[in-house]
């Protein structure tokens, strides 16, 4: 389905599944390089005793993509504007936000900036807190890929060329998965054809180019006056190469209500990864 509103000239196309009306309400939001489907073994267990949408955002999967100042509509605070549409068009009272990635970053400016509009958080990393250590050697090791994605060469070696890209997308998903899971060759054919088509890595990267990746937010960011009051609970992943177990000690200064559970087991594709953990920590979240 295609949201019915345009905010900022984008629509995002989304699917609702589950009871409807009168249950209570969870939202996913993907990561990168991702799309909606991220979810696939998550929404459909959930949506027994929830109505669900999963949306893809701006500038991913069948959403919207459009040549436009990242900094003006590809930031956090542009996705969570497409969102908030999102949840009022649909009538979603007080949905669960559930994200990672950069799911995680919009669901966290969202619950900030709109807790009026939230029930809970069910996030995994990245959160706030990390700060200068992202500059550490090893860390940086792992987060080339956004310096990367700042270049023109980015777009010149990849948009537009489908094998280049089943094998860039292919590096992240092998890479940053754990050690039980790895894509399948159906599910790189699903992302070569989202991201494959001109244009569509690009507008996928357009979040980075915004200066809204973890690199750029974990240096900018600050201790700040008011915490996220939003209950909130964090899957923390046990074999994310990005983002180690201990930069999750400083998130008790930016979340008012924040409860820690550590995914055994799991990579950075956490909601694939840790569907069943992820379940039970909605089903809690909806009371």
């Amino acid at each position: 389905m295609r949201q019915e509103t345009a905010v900022d000239g984008f629509r995002l196309v989304y699917e609702r599944i589950g009871p409807g009306r009168g249950k209570p309400a969870v939202l996913m939001l993907h990561g990168w390089p991702g799309d909606r489907t991220d979810y696939r073994a998550l929404a459909p267990p959930v949506s027994a005793v929830a109505d669900v949408v999963v949306p893809d955002l701006r500038g991913f999967g069948e959403s919207d993509k459009h040549e436009a100042d990242p900094a003006q509509q590809y930031t956090a605070a542009a996705q969570a504007r497409s969102l908030i549409a999102l949840i009022e068009e649909l009538g979603l009272v007080r949905p669960v936000l559930v994200g990672y990635d950069i799911g995680s970053r919009i669901a966290q400016a969202i619950a900030r900036d709109r807790p009026d509009l939230v029930r809970a958080l069910v996030i995994a990393p990245p959160l706030p807190g990390i700060g200068a250590r992202i500059l550490q050697p090893r860390a940086q090791q792992e987060f080339w890929y956004q310096a990367f994605h700042q270049l023109q060469l980015c777009t010149e070696l990849i948009d537009g060329q489908r094998d280049a890209v089943r094998a860039y997308l292919r590096h992240f998903w092998s890479h940053w998965s754990g050690p039980d899971y790895e894509p399948t060759s159906q599910h790189l054919d699903h992302l070569m054809s989202v991201y494959g088509r001109p244009g569509a890595f690009t507008a996928s990267i357009a979040w980075y180019r915004a200066g809204a990746g973890s690199v750029a937010a974990s240096l900018a960011e600050q201790v700040p006056e008011h915490k996220i009051a939003v209950p909130t609970t964090v899957l923390w992943p046990d074999y994310d190469p990005l983002f180690p177990r201990e930069w999750s000690d400083r998130i008790g200064e930016f979340f008012a209500a924040a409860t820690l559970t550590w995914l055994d087991g799991a990579g950075h594709f956490s909601p694939l990864e840790a569907a069943d953990a992820y379940a039970a920590a909605i089903t809690a979240a909806i009371g």
